[in-house]
């Protein structure tokens, strides 16, 4: 069964350089039976970085790709707090480079009007966009977005092709309030596994809707797959789940780059 990771880091993994950290993610990955990987932000990371931190940090990922584009894709990070520095590595790295999508992380919550620009630059250029989201019971960091939040930002972008990174941890909440926002999928990476989440995404989103995802390397591939090999569902949702439909959403952008499959 075809496996795409739609969630990995270069965090967390052994490795003194770019490509040492791929190599073992690939030989992890290899272990799992997991085909592609996708990978965002650089060996060090920052929650609200510079626009020379950013550069630095998406620097780490092209080096990281660059002996593997057969195996990763990458996501440029972006910082909405900086707008003309976001919009200019989108282009350098999405439009004139090899990435295939952009990630958001903390920075700035994901409704607010800075998002829209970079929102509006992806989707022309058929580039996903993966907004961190999270719902912590001790509060949130001063710029983590919620599910509800990422919402509002779908509702003002209906034709962006936006991710829903964790399915807001706290998943009953997260997926309810997805549930209306067509143009949202979530991903399962990044909390413990937990017996229904995978259930209920499915029931309640649609398993066109769902990806895997670990958030390796701070969590395993095994037990963030397990969320899918052991749910109940049916045989055709789990394929869809682990790897059709995150190569559904980068066959846009895959086709415009010329890359062949």
């Amino acid at each position: 069964m075809m496996i795409w990771d739609a969630h990995c880091h270069l965090s967390g993994v052994p490795g003194r350089t770019p490509d040492e950290r791929m190599q073992q993610l690939i030989g992890y990955a290899d272990r799992m039976g997991i085909e592609r990987l996708c990978v965002f932000m650089g060996m060090t990371w920052s929650y609200d970085p510079s626009p020379e931190d950013m550069r630095r940090q998406n620097d780490d990922v092209l080096a990281a790709l660059e002996n593997w584009h057969d195996r990763a894709f990458g996501f440029v990070y972006l910082n909405p707090n900086h707008v003309e520095a976001s919009l200019a590595e989108l282009d350098r790295c999405v439009r004139d480079g090899p990435m295939v999508g952009v990630k958001l992380w903390v920075a700035r919550h994901c409704n607010t009007l800075e998002l829209d620009p970079i929102v509006a630059r992806a989707t022309a250029l058929k580039a996903p966009v993966l907004q961190h989201t999270y719902i912590k019971a001790t509060g949130n960091l001063p710029g983590e977005s919620t599910p509800m939040e990422l919402a509002e930002l779908a509702r003002r972008h209906p034709e962006a092709v936006l991710i829903c990174a964790h399915t807001g941890a706290d998943w009953e909440v997260g997926i309810r309030a997805l549930r209306g926002c067509k143009n949202v999928s979530v991903d399962l990476c990044g909390f413990d596994p937990t017996a229904g989440v995978t259930e209920m995404a499915v029931r309640e989103l649609g398993a066109e809707r769902v990806l895997y995802g670990s958030d390796a390397g701070s969590r395993s591939f095994a037990s963030q797959l397990g969320k899918v090999l052991g749910a109940d569902i049916p045989a055709s949702a789990r394929k869809l789940i682990l790897g059709e439909n995150f190569k559904r959403l980068l066959m846009p952008i895959l086709r415009q780059k010329g890359v062949r499959l």
